[in-house]
């Protein structure tokens, strides 16, 4: 089977010669500079080119993106400027006025171009084709679907106070979240439709924490749940599976989630209580098994286990998924310099030498 192939028949549900595997996630330039065999110079010129040749070599099937950073000692893109910070510096009082003057729903949409998002949707996949080979491109879609968390323009302090103290205006933000989300899922099911991209896409938020969601679900299911189902509609419609990144305890969720038609999840923490043992056994809204990208830890397994440890696990998760859930193979997050490389490569070889 090629690539593209492999990937396709997980997503349709019929089992492929063996499990595919993503990359795009590795957050630490000097091992995509090792594992291509690039010279350093040749990274801080074209990383994106460098590390795509690393996941070609580690044999990927398909990338979810590619994370580079911008010089060999950095890798997390995030810094005082562009972190979603806990202070923006606006009281409460001001977080209040700016939510109560945001427009209504049918206002805030006009904001949004379809055809000049698509072009340059279009631009970035014909990009990277020329870069990617036989490797399958499915960029994750953050934005799709629905937006409950706002904290980038509020602060974590003053949104969870708006919504706990002013739930009309969170529940305004839900709103608008929604017209934002079903904009991009149109614009997913569009690449999809065009077939630009398989039929899945990876989007979510990230709404919990160790100990479960930031935000009573009672809140969730009444003002973000509608959101999220209608904006899943789209994407729905034209056969893409929408599958949700798992970060935290998103345990008192996964019947929300599920009930709104997300097919498929991502991530995993075991250490929050999120087992694959358990979640292969879940079924999506239609009664199909669900796709499942993961769920290899970036935090229990790649970083302290040995690379036998590692090959152990691979065939472990392949054969907890085989007949219950349809699996991609994945990590649960970004891939950081805790991890030795030949933890990364153990984790791909692994894959790659197992067979159905």
């Amino acid at each position: 089977m090629t690539k593209t192939e492999r990937i396709e028949a997980v997503i349709a549900g019929k089992l492929p010669d063996r499990p595919p595997v993503l990359g795009g996630w590795i957050a630490h330039p000097r091992a995509l500079v090792e594992i291509s065999g690039a010279a350093e110079a040749d990274y801080l010129r074209d990383p994106r080119r460098v590390a795509v040749s690393a996941y070609e070599k580690l044999g990927a099937d398909g990338l979810i993106g590619v994370f580079t950073t911008k010089d060999l000692d950095t890798y997390r893109n995030q810094n005082k400027e562009n972190y979603l910070k806990s202070d923006t510096g606006k009281s409460f009082e001001e977080a209040v006025r700016i939510a109560e003057g945001l427009p209504d729903a049918e206002e805030y949409a006009k904001q949004f171009d379809f055809d000049a998002c698509y072009n340059g949707l279009k631009k970035e996949f014909a990009d990277m084709k020329k870069i990617c080979g036989d490797m399958a491109y499915m960029p994750a879609n953050w934005s799709a679907g629905a937006r409950i968390t706002w904290y980038g323009e509020y602060g974590y302090e003053n949104f969870f106070l708006l919504v706990g103290l002013r739930p009309d205006l969170g529940a305004k933000l839900c709103r608008l979240g929604g017209v934002s989300g079903l904009f991009y899922s149109k614009l997913t099911a569009r690449a999809v439709t065009d077939g630009l991209m398989p039929k899945a896409v990876l989007l979510g938020e990230d709404i919990c924490t160790q100990r479960g969601p930031m935000i009573s679900m009672s809140f969730m299911r009444e003002h973000y749940a509608p959101e999220l189902a209608r904006g899943l509609i789209p994407l729905l419609e034209a056969g893409c599976k929408p599958v949700w990144h798992c970060d935290g305890d998103i345990r008192p969720m996964l019947p929300m989630l599920l009930d709104c038609g997300i097919k498929g999840f991502q991530g995993f923490q075991p250490e929050c209580g999120m087992h694959i043992e358990e979640i292969v056994n879940l079924r999506a809204r239609g009664g199909e098994k669900l796709l499942i990208m993961g769920p290899i830890s970036v935090t229990t397994e790649l970083p302290v286990m040995t690379p036998a440890e590692i090959r152990a696990k691979v065939k472990y998760y392949a054969d907890v998924c085989k007949d219950k859930a349809d699996l991609i193979f994945f990590t649960a997050n970004t891939i950081n310099p805790d991890v030795p490389v030949e933890n990364i490569k153990a984790f791909y070889g692994a894959v790659n030498d197992y067979a159905y």
